[in-house]
């Protein structure tokens, strides 16, 4: 028996297989498709996303495949800001990426830490009961664990087996997407693609290297089954309907489809079965922030189901993910489906998207909107007090280097300014650092595993108050792994 099977090997399931086994559970990864998929949906990662990959001491691997675009992190809806944005964080950037080199890099990390992944291998059935999971697949074997996580996308069926409703608004409009190579002049096709652009903002081309393009064009219809990806035939038809030529595209390396459909899970968690990523949640692409929201899922739920396996959760702490996710999500897609009415070329939302233009010349708005889009401005509600309570803490230089540096363990961490205060007892969940008052502006954090201030003080006791409701009782009194 596994402690956890993920459904779904994408950047959502390889991240939290990473999480898992860096607190020693046994994790196994069911990817139906026997190849990794190559298709680049994504183009890279935000600030909090950036954020994480160094907190758990990815981020050298990633910088190292991207390209780092600091004028992005404000834009919205297109509408870039006057000014760079200064967000409250070391990498107040977009980190240019494609997702088949993200998806790479995470499964890579999660087999070095221990995590089984098998590919080709397709769930069809699950069934609970009060110890566990049992996992069907198409070959007519079964596996069991304690929990499942679905990650398996927006159309998951861990999702629908469970009953799980998925309400919101069924897709209106439809992108088709490819890399191509071109035998179009560069010079010419970016200044037919730049021209097109103009009229139509769900139109795009350019380079995608190693000599590929990567295209965007509005779908004819909605197709019945977004799954079956388009032909080279019907995406050549698109770009000559909106550029009236196609560039000369042929040998595609991928080609996909994207809608506007926008949907969030009525729950995120039934019995032992969980949702994570687009399997809770689907939006336009707007502002891509839909890779980063999975990634963000399993930063949170990580290392809450393992201290649910491992047998020391508090109550209430695996219910916790659901609490302070979904409403992330609904925000989300309140974001996204504001941004595609800014897109409309009806006079209505073109007159909204001026009067955002002129507003984003504020500081403040540019900022709020960017903390939106980049995730640097969650905040959890873990009750009354101050302001930094709830929020992830940006990465600050402590005594014996930065703060992120003592975070790659995935553990809880208390950052102390006096040195008089202790995590005896806690000392196998919680690491305990030095850090100079200047920087941490309080006598003593505590920071949860994925980065989050649960508590702010000077009392030693209110301290051992508090370490219950995240990292539950003393070494000695948890119970058995679970």
């Amino acid at each position: 028996m596994f402690d956890v099977i993920i459904s779904g090997g994408g950047p959502t399931g390889m991240m939290l297989a990473g999480e898992l086994r860096l607190h020693g559970v046994d994790v196994l990864v069911l990817e139906k498709d026997p190849e990794p998929n190559k298709a680049v949906r994504s183009l890279g990662l935000h600030p909090r996303s950036i954020e994480i990959m160094d907190q758990r001491g990815l981020l050298e691997t990633f910088l190292a495949h991207g390209k780092q675009y600091p004028g992005g992190v404000g834009h919205f809806a297109g509408i870039p800001t006057p000014r760079p944005v200064d967000l409250d964080t070391a990498h107040s950037y977009i980190l240019g990426i494609p997702q088949p080199v993200t998806d790479k890099l995470l499964e890579e990390h999660a087999v070095e830490l221990g995590a089984q992944i098998r590919r080709g291998a397709e769930v069809t059935g699950v069934e609970q009961d009060d110890d566990g999971v049992t996992v069907a697949l198409a070959d007519g074997s079964r596996l069991r664990s304690r929990w499942l996580v679905g990650c398996d996308g927006g159309r998951s069926l861990v999702r629908r087996l469970l009953g799980i409703d998925f309400p919101g608004e069924a897709a209106t409009t439809e992108w088709l997407l490819g890399e191509v190579k071109v035998t179009a002049d560069p010079e010419e096709l970016a200044r037919v693609a730049g021209e097109v652009r103009k009229i139509h903002k769900g139109f795009g081309i350019g380079p995608a290297g190693d000599g590929l393009f990567r295209a965007v064009v509005p779908a004819a219809t909605v197709a019945e089954d977004r799954t079956v990806a388009p032909t080279l035939h019907e995406f050549s038809t698109q770009l000559r309907a909106y550029a009236g030529t196609d560039f000369g595209v042929h040998s595609p390396r991928s080609l996909s489809r994207f809608s506007d459909a926008t949907r969030l899970a009525e729950k995120y968690r039934v019995g032992r079965v969980l949702l994570a990523g687009d399997a809770a949640h689907v939006h336009p692409p707007l502002g891509g922030q839909g890779l980063n929201l999975g990634i963000q899922d399993a930063f949170n739920l990580g290392w809450k189901l393992a201290a649910e396996v491992n047998g020391w959760a508090p109550k209430g702490l695996l219910d916790s993910y659901e609490a302070e996710r979904r409403p992330v999500a609904e925000d989300v897609l309140t974001t996204t489906r504001a941004q595609s009415e800014l897109l409309s070329p009806e006079p209505g939302p073109q007159a909204v998207r001026r009067l955002l233009t002129e507003l984003m010349a504020f500081e403040d708005v540019s900022r709020f909107l960017a903390e939106k889009i980049s995730s640097i401005g969650v905040r959890y509600d873990f009750g009354d007090g101050p302001e930094l309570l709830g929020r992830r803490l940006r990465d600050t230089p402590v005594f014996s280097g930065r703060l992120y540096e003592h975070m790659h363990a995935g553990r809880g961490l208390l950052l102390d300014a006096s040195g008089k205060f202790s995590v005896a007892g806690w000392a196998d969940r919680i690491d305990h650092v030095t850090a100079g008052s200047g920087e941490l502006g309080a006598p003593a954090i505590l920071l949860r595993p994925d980065g989050h201030v649960a508590w702010i003080g000077d009392d030693q006791g209110d301290l051992l108050h508090q370490l219950p409701t995240w990292f539950g009782a003393r070494s000695g009194t948890t119970s058995a792994r679970h």
